[in-house]
């Protein structure tokens, strides 16, 4: 991976961490892979983690593929290693690739920077995520929310995700560009 690892990713991946305090103290190695946008394996020995790995496709990186996957490094710690991160009041991410979704959206807002994999939604939404991206990362928030009395609260939250879509879009004003003074250039003859 050094020789693919770019500065722009290295970035990225340090900007991430501080948002995972689960894994504070860690040893996580970054690779590449070229089949998918990323991927995590956890090796155990003895019934314990010994090594968490990450994978990631450097080009196109965006930050929710980054997330998603340490994530899942956070969904294995709170199975493999539960006395190390008691401390911790933060819920239990249930397995799965929709839940690690869910959960990178609800972390923090820089995981929305493009849309989720593995959440149902319309595909107006994600041509046009950076409109929804604010109003679905609210209902993540809700649905874990909804998860401590509604089994099926992925469920609930596709609903919402659809009838977001329903509506009007909330547009994204991005700041009008600035003109510049140009000083005159017409030179005058005396």
């Amino acid at each position: 991976m050094k020789k693919r690892l770019t500065r722009r990713a290295q970035e990225m991946i340090a900007r991430s961490l501080p948002h995972f305090p689960e894994l504070n103290g860690k040893t996580i190695t970054v690779g590449y892979t070229r089949k998918h946008l990323g991927s995590a394996s956890i090796i155990y020995r003895g019934g314990k983690i010994v090594r968490l790995i990450i994978r990631l496709k450097v080009r196109k990186l965006t930050y929710q593929t980054i997330g998603h996957e340490l994530t899942h490094l956070v969904q294995a710690l709170i199975r493999g290693n539960r006395p190390q991160i008691d401390s911790i009041d933060l819920p239990e991410i249930p397995y799965g690739e929709k839940p690690c979704d869910i959960w990178t959206l609800a972390r923090h807002e820089l995981f929305c920077d493009d849309p989720p994999t593995y959440i149902k939604m319309p595909r107006i939404m994600r041509e046009r995520w950076l409109d929804y991206a604010e109003p679905v990362r609210r209902l993540c928030i809700a649905a874990i929310q909804q998860r401590i009395t509604r089994r099926l609260y992925i469920q609930w939250l596709e609903t919402e995700v659809g009838k977001l879509a329903k509506a009007a879009p909330r547009r994204q004003t991005f700041p009008a560009q600035l003109s510049l003074p140009f000083a005159d250039r017409t030179t005058s003859t005396e």
